[in-house]
């Protein structure tokens, strides 16, 4: 149960935070140094704006474990001259589970609406009665992160908070995906740097409670043996169409199994590849 955090914000962790458990880079890996760095990159995307709401149903086994949901605002002040997002996810614990492991997290992270890479990152814990903070600044013309200690973190140019990854995740262009295609995002979390990588499997046709949608299914690339066995035990669908949300979220752990499913959406983009 130590981690059903992670899975609470689903549509976060099962893109980021459960690659990362498993792509830990070796203790000889280094950072690289900081360098001043003011051409920030520019991405042509139309995947995603602010009003736009995802809400999931975390199911635990056979219970309805939690809801998460997370919201894309406008932001009306400008950071390093540039226009920003303001990203936010919330992950709590529903019915049973409060008596025994109530769960209330918050997640926030105000990236670039142009280049999509982040600039500040909170992330509020309260998992069981325990509780932590993390705070990011991340210096993109330095090429920095400053956490809470503070400490300061060379890392690569655009890298990525956990929230922000889930964003730029749907930048990717995925029209031209064959199966076994590993795509590769930088991501920096809990004072690591992580390369999170997902592997194409193909399209596929599933049925939720609420529909039918088209979809592109992936794979973290992980370690096997350690939270998850093997690769197929972690599972992804987005829906196969300009929004690319993530759908439905399966997982075996080693203490059960875990789904994350779409329950609601609102303010999308594009029309959804629901039949």
């Amino acid at each position: 149960m130590a981690r059903t955090s992670t899975f609470l914000l689903a549509g976060i962790g099962l893109l980021t935070m459960a690659f990362a458990q498993d792509n830990r880079p070796a203790e000889t890996d280094t950072a690289p140094s900081p360098a001043f760095n003011t051409n920030y990159r520019t991405i042509n995307h139309n995947a995603f704006k602010p009003g736009e709401k995802l809400t999931y149903i975390v199911h635990y086994g056979w219970v309805n474990a939690g809801e998460a949901v997370v919201e894309l605002r406008d932001v009306e002040q400008l950071v390093m001259g540039r226009k920003v997002w303001r990203a936010v996810g919330r992950g709590r614990s529903l019915g049973a589970f409060n008596t025994f492991y109530k769960v209330d997290d918050y997640y926030e992270s105000q990236f670039d609406a142009q280049g999509v890479f982040p600039w500040i990152f909170q992330r509020r814990v309260s998992e069981g009665g325990y509780e932590f903070s993390q705070d990011y600044f991340y210096r993109q013309h330095t090429n920095e992160v400053v956490t809470q200690e503070p400490k300061t973190h060379a890392v690569p140019s655009s890298v990525q908070d956990m929230l922000s990854a889930f964003y730029y995740a749907r930048t990717l262009d995925f029209s031209n995906a064959k199966p076994g295609d590993v795509y590769t995002i930088q991501c920096f979390l809990d004072d690591e740097l992580w390369p999170l990588q997902m592997k194409f499997i193909g399209k596929e046709t599933i049925k939720l409670r609420n529909g039918k949608y088209r979809c592109l299914k992936f794979q973290p690339v992980v370690q096997e043996g350690r939270v998850f066995k093997t690769n197929d035990d972690l599972n992804v669908w987005i829906t196969d169409d300009g929004n690319k949300i993530p759908v439905l979220a399966q997982a075996k752990v080693l203490v059960g199994s875990i789904k994350m499913e779409l329950s609601a959406y609102e303010g999308l983009s594009h029309p959804i590849a629901k039949l």
